[in-house]
């Protein structure tokens, strides 16, 4: 089985459902590592960095070392190279990864990340005032939807970014996916040159799919996340290759990369 082909894999919709590993997850990244394939996890999460991930995998019976990469680790690494103070907007266990960086009296910039359910009227105005007063929009992600229970879907950070970015005139500086940034990173730490086409598994159709391809590389949709089968005839994106969980992803590499 070909070694020089990197794989990319999202998260949450598919590894993660819900609370949940999937039920194939352990299987799926023991076939990977037994492999000896390059792969890396990296996901829109901005609840997580990547040591709560890889805490996640463990206990989940997954005995060998998995990279990940969140956005909260990108972000991160990128106010760390642009010296920016900021005010963070982000639940409550993340706010403090940042805390070398804020400034909420004098911020460069807003970082905007998940709040759930906490979205209010008056966070949307405060975050709105702090940019027309100067300060730069800093999107960890900018998912429309997510399901965090694994069932239901729900507004994501994305849709209220993109609320102030209307209101402000001003566009934001995305970090996650689809984000070039975050693929070719991700590509560079498996050891590969930039522009090396790749693989990406995941469950959104913009975000991983259509991101993906545009960036040279081919797209795996699995229909265990937000993403249903059978996709709507009219669909615009359209995957290279899909497979209903991970246990049709493994018989799909065997395949792809021979």
């Amino acid at each position: 089985m070909r070694k020089d082909v990197p794989i990319l894999i999202d998260f949450d919709g598919v590894i993660r459902l819900g609370s949940e590993p999937a039920a194939d997850a352990s299987e799926f990244l023991s076939f990977l590592h037994n492999e000896k394939l390059p792969f890396f996890i990296i996901t829109n999460s901005t609840r997580e960095t990547s040591d709560d991930l890889k805490k996640f995998l463990s206990r989940n019976d997954t005995g060998f070392k998995v990279d990940v990469m969140t956005t909260v680790d990108a972000t991160f690494e990128y106010l760390k190279e642009k010296h920016l103070s900021v005010s963070v907007y982000c639940v409550n266990d993340i706010a403090p990864v940042f805390a070398e960086f804020i400034d909420d009296k004098n911020p460069q910039a807003v970082v905007i990340g998940d709040l759930g359910t906490g979205w209010t009227y008056e966070i949307l105005n405060e975050i709105f005032n702090k940019v027309q007063g100067g300060a730069e929009i800093i999107a960890m992600q900018k998912n429309k939807s997510w399901k965090p229970d694994g069932i239901n879907l729900a507004l994501d950070a994305g849709a209220f970014i993109a609320a102030i970015e209307y209101a402000s005139g001003k566009n934001s500086v995305l970090i996650g996916k689809p984000s070039l940034i975050y693929f070719q990173t991700a590509i560079k730490m498996l050891g590969f040159p930039t522009g090396t086409p790749f693989l990406m598994i995941g469950d959104d159709l913009e975000n991983d799919i259509k991101s993906a391809q545009e960036l040279g590389g081919k797209g795996i949709l699995v229909y265990t996340g937000k993403t249903k089968f059978p996709l709507p005839q009219d669909s615009v994106i359209r995957p290279d290759y899909d497979a209903p969980n991970l246990t049709g992803v493994i018989e799909l590499l065997k395949d792809i990369l021979q």
